[in-house]
């Protein structure tokens, strides 16, 4: 019997993932200091019994400044490790690798909660707000804060801040770990065209707006254990004919496997407006073609985003080797069991075998009572 190739184990360096269901960052702002809280523990947890393949924790700010809101998660001191070691627990328990998006959210930083607009908390007096920071002193959208531009020290600076959140990504136990490079955030802000005026080593040519990708690639993979996967997230076009194409982030891919990541998790858009990423009208997969050429033309493992609802086309996806995961998140929090009902409409035997064994027990059993009432 085939087996659906959505459950067959995924290998990168030294972890093992037991399917290709990835369970997608999504950040839930509900920090305190950049502290785990109950909420985090809850949301996870729900996640870590459900027959998923990973994880990863939504984007962590390796400086406080680099939080999206108030309300991100942090990892830029050491007292915020023990709340995400109890993460890593949870997950670890059931034999699924966990990994964390570090992140630094640049000129979108100093965000209102999404539900609360999403807009800058500097232009409501807000009490809270920071002076956001950016390769150019370009605000990303009409009413926002003009970014402090950043000198090559605070550059350097922030290269040991990703490498300094990883090594704690380290003893928090996390399994692999996740540099975000997309959505209009710093890293991607130095790539981008439309974001980045800087006339020094930083910017201009394709080589000076991937300078900081690369320098944070490769301080992170110097700050984590050999066998530790790497996962890059870019976003593979800015939706602009003036900002990043397809071509010039196949280009990054090349170089960012040889400054030592292993899978490119690939989105697109964001590199102007508030939290919410801007782009054209979303349909199941939309992003997939992106994913398929950078696998192709980079060589480099990719993970499939972006509206994957259905068992069948995840397993497309991987059938057709347009990526090698698939990461889901809304679709994870709108139906939980996402994992097990496509083992089912996929046809793995017994199913209820891909969850922990007391939810499998009982799932059996009522496998076993719905047969009964087919065969009257």
């Amino acid at each position: 019997m085939t087996v659906a190739k959505l459950f067959t184990p995924f290998e990168i360096r030294n972890v093992r993932f037991p399917n290709r269901i990835v369970v997608s960052p999504m950040c839930q702002y509900q920090a305190t200091d950049g502290l785990v809280q109950d909420w985090h523990r809850a949301h996870h947890a729900r996640f870590a019994l459900s027959g998923v393949g990973g994880a990863v924790i939504e984007a962590t700010g390796v400086v406080a400044e680099g939080r999206i809101t108030p309300g991100c998660l942090g990892l830029w001191h050491d007292g915020q490790i023990a709340g995400m070691a109890e993460i890593t627990r949870l997950y670890r328990t059931h034999g699924i690798p966990s990994g964390i998006q570090l992140a630094h959210a640049g000129r979108k930083a100093s965000a209102a909660l999404p539900w609360d607009g999403a807009g800058p908390l500097a232009a409501s007096g807000s009490p809270q707000a920071w002076q956001t920071v950016a390769p150019s002193a370009t605000a990303p959208a009409e009413g926002w804060p003009v970014p402090h531009e950043l000198t090559q020290s605070e550059i350097a600076d922030l290269v040991e801040a990703f490498a300094a959140a990883a090594r704690r990504a380290v003893t928090s136990g996390f399994d692999f770990v996740e540099i975000h490079g997309a959505h209009g955030y710093l890293i991607h802000s130095f790539f981008s065209p439309l974001a980045n005026s800087r006339t020094d080593a930083y910017g201009g040519s394709f080589e000076g707006r991937s300078r900081f990708a690369l320098e944070v690639t490769e301080a992170v993979r110097a700050a984590i254990p050999a066998g530790m996967p790497m996962f890059w997230r870019v976003s593979a076009v800015d939706h602009d004919p003036s900002g990043v194409q397809i071509e010039d982030t196949v280009r990054l891919a090349q170089r960012l496997k040889a400054a030592g990541a292993d899978v490119i998790d690939v989105s697109t858009g964001g590199i102007s407006g508030p939290i919410a990423r801007s782009g054209p009208p979303q349909f199941p997969g939309h992003q997939v073609p992106y994913a398929a050429r950078i696998r192709r033309e980079a060589d480099i493992a990719t993970m499939a985003v972006g509206m994957i609802m259905e068992p069948a086309l995840a397993e497309k996806i991987l059938e057709d080797g347009d990526a090698d995961l698939v990461a889901l998140g809304r679709e994870l929090l709108a139906d939980p069991a996402f994992a097990y009902r496509a083992a089912r409409e996929l046809g793995v035997p017994a199913a209820e075998s891909i969850l922990p064994q007391p939810f499998a027990f009982h799932l059996a059993r009522r496998e076993q009572a719905l047969a009964r009432l087919r065969t009257g």
